[in-house]
């Protein structure tokens, strides 16, 4: 079971890493000029189709290190056996531009999804909308990963249930550090 758990983080770090790196791109002053909004200020019904928190530098740099991080799992798998031996899968066949790509564009894709609904039903970006706020990025990732490659069912089980308890850890250490303005 340990191997699962750990396949399972290992898996969709690139999509995690994604989702974190889109966020802590609009806190960086230097980047704020290239936040484009990806709705383009269009509206359905009139309200905002995605609203300004999801830019295209968001997506970039989603993207960026969705690559950066597959392909940092590959240089481990390579030069370490431990993580051979818990990976089921053969990491020396992955391609890291396409995997740690759709991980990355997946994980925002699903968040733009969730955030279309949010604007739709007038909540505020910020605001929590539980479980949607937990699953979004995990269903956009998982998705758009199934483009290249395809696990076993109980992993894809595993991995929503582990991640889906890893973003309200990662939220709240986020308040604890003044990144974010909530808790949870």
């Amino acid at each position: 079971m340990f191997s699962a758990i750990f396949f399972s983080l290992w898996f969709f770090a690139p999509a995690g890493a994604a989702n974190l790196a889109a966020f802590s791109s609009g806190k960086l002053k230097v980047l704020r000029k290239y936040n484009f909004p990806v709705d383009c200020y269009l509206k359905f019904r009139g309200k905002r189709i995605l609203g300004n928190h999801k830019t295209v530098r968001g997506f970039l740099f989603a993207i960026l290190f969705g690559i950066i991080a597959c392909g940092l799992e590959i240089w481990i798998y390579s030069n370490a056996f431990v993580i051979r031996e818990l990976v089921p899968i053969d990491y020396y066949t992955i391609n890291p531009v396409l995997l740690g790509a759709l991980l990355g564009f997946g994980a925002l894709f699903g968040d733009s999804v969730k955030s279309f609904f949010k604007r739709q039903k007038g909540l505020q970006p910020g605001r929590s909308w539980f479980p949607f706020d937990q699953i979004d990025y995990i269903i956009g990732g998982v998705a758009f990963s199934l483009l290249y490659l395809q696990l076993p069912f109980y992993y894809y089980l595993l991995l929503c249930f582990v991640w889906f308890l890893i973003h309200p850890l990662a939220t709240f250490i986020g308040f604890l550090l003044k990144i974010r303005r909530k808790p949870l």
